[in-house]
């Protein structure tokens, strides 16, 4: 069969015809995220800490004197009073002092008795001149010297009865004996540590507490101190002083709060723990699908003129469950891809939709 010219032309044109159209009618797929607007906010965050109640004033207690430790009358946990004796040393070598002290005061009393009589004798003979002046005066001199030795020796024997005082180890205030560190028979030097010591009064809930934590200064709401086994016992705080330097063990900084009004049930070494917000901090809060990296950094995507994205490098302040905190890099009133982010690419154009869509969408 035989086709003319002019009908191959026409049905060249026709397909040239649909192709056309067919192309007309296919619009180009633009990449569907899930977006959000986002607007800074002040972000508090809320910190709780487990630590223990200690005393406001922590001491050891130590003997002033060597010697070997013969009794000891209290031990860890027990409240003692102010003036109670803790423990003794031997006193033996110290008495031998006091009784040495003694008998160099006796013999100073009589050097000084007999010196006196003498002098008095030249007082007498003087006037009438049946002693010379040297002879006076030498007796005078005599009687002042002896007087010297016997204060020196008065001295001596103060010094060894407050040295044997020393044997008692007797604690200055109320507390409780929180450390033991020497037993009955041991010789200890003089301030070789004893006890433990926490004098009654003020008390303080102390933490360890990380130093990122402490970057922005404590709100002035004060800090909630929760006995950790019965929440319901709880007493308001205030932090009162944070250590200056970084534990080396464990990287945490000890910050000390300071309780009013202590219920009874806060022993000391009692667990607790602590809630508190930290001072706000202008933020922009997102969901953890926001976030992506350029490189080594955090960053996010964000939509700009003509619905191109960016990729933008932000400061992340907190990683908290299903979201995060972003303390720099985003300003109020940007729109940031928070769905479907995983194949953009800078530069390209994409189709907006809302995030509860872009969740839903499959």
């Amino acid at each position: 069969m035989r086709v003319t010219r002019p009908l191959v032309l026409a049905g060249l044109s026709v397909l040239y015809m649909l192709t056309g159209c067919s192309k007309e009618e296919t619009p180009e797929m633009l990449p569907r995220v899930g977006v959000q607007q986002v607007q800074p906010t002040d972000f508090a965050a809320r910190v709780t800490l487990t630590g223990d109640v200690q005393a406001r004033v922590q001491t050891d207690l130590s003997f002033r004197v060597g010697g070997k430790i013969i009794s000891r009358s209290v031990d860890v946990g027990d409240h003692v009073k102010a003036n109670q004796v803790l423990a003794r040393l031997d006193p033996k070598d110290l008495q031998n002092n006091v009784d040495s002290a003694k008998a160099e005061v006796f013999a100073a009393q009589a050097r000084v008795t007999q010196t006196a009589a003498a002098f008095v004798r030249q007082q007498k003979l003087l006037p009438k001149g049946y002693t010379s002046q040297s002879e006076y005066d030498s007796a005078e001199a005599a009687l002042r010297s002896n007087q010297s030795a016997l204060k020196a020796a008065q001295a001596q024997l103060a010094n060894a009865n407050e040295q044997l005082s020393y044997t008692a180890l007797v604690s200055e205030a109320a507390g409780v004996i929180t450390e033991r560190q020497a037993e009955v028979g041991q010789v200890v030097q003089a301030t070789m540590p004893i006890f433990g010591f926490a004098r009654d009064g003020d008390r303080d809930a102390v933490f360890n507490v990380y130093e990122s934590l402490l970057v922005a200064p404590p709100s002035d709401e004060g800090v909630i101190v929760k006995l950790l086994d019965d929440p319901n016992v709880q007493a308001q705080g205030f932090v009162r002083e944070v250590t200056p330097t970084v534990s080396a063990q464990s990287g945490t900084v000890q910050v000390k709060v300071g309780l009013r009004n202590v219920p009874p049930g806060m022993q000391l070494g009692s667990p607790v723990t602590a809630t508190a917000n930290t001072q706000g901090r202008s933020s922009i809060e997102l969901p953890w699908s926001a976030l992506t990296k350029a490189l080594h950094e955090p960053a996010v995507w964000v939509v700009g003129e003509g619905d191109k994205v960016e990729l933008r490098k932000v400061e992340v302040a907190r990683y908290l469950t299903g979201k995060i905190v972003v303390a720099n890099g985003l300003k109020g009133g940007e729109t940031v891809v928070v769905n479907g982010g995983q194949l953009l690419h800078p530069g390209m154009q994409v189709e907006k939709i809302d995030e509860k869509a872009a969740g839903d969408a499959p």
